[in-house]
């Protein structure tokens, strides 16, 4: 089951499994995923799952801010891939098709992966 993980910002640390319903991030309370950010919108993004491809979709809800993945800013729905990271405000989110058993098992995912990413060499 895909998941997101919030691994900058206000609200670092939030995990939470998609399951295959659409889920709204957002400041609002009554968001599913409620990121704490003054920079993200009551109704931020929304994603879901796409049963016919079995994929999942992010979508910019025409917030104030924006929606950067992988750093490139998106106005129109987007195919989400494993690791793909979500800028919403200032909040980074990572996400995963990798079945974690809870944010413990995903939080070590995500610094595995970033020290896999470290340069062994140090450049100049």
């Amino acid at each position: 089951m895909a998941s997101l993980l919030v691994v900058s910002g206000p609200s670092e640390g939030l995990y939470y499994p998609l399951g295959k319903r659409t889920t709204v991030i957002g400041r609002d309370e009554s968001a599913a995923l409620q990121i704490v950010d003054d920079r993200v919108s009551r109704k931020h993004v929304q994603v879901r799952f796409e049963e016919s491809t079995s994929k999942y979709h992010a979508l910019d809800m025409k917030s104030s801010n924006g929606m950067f993945i992988n750093g490139r800013q998106v106005t129109s729905d987007i195919e989400l891939v494993d690791n793909d990271e979500i800028q919403i405000g200032n909040s980074k989110l990572v996400f995963s098709t990798t079945d974690f058993p809870d944010k413990v098992s995903a939080l070590n995912a995500y610094k595995q992966r970033g020290q896999k990413m470290r340069p062994t060499i140090e450049q100049r």
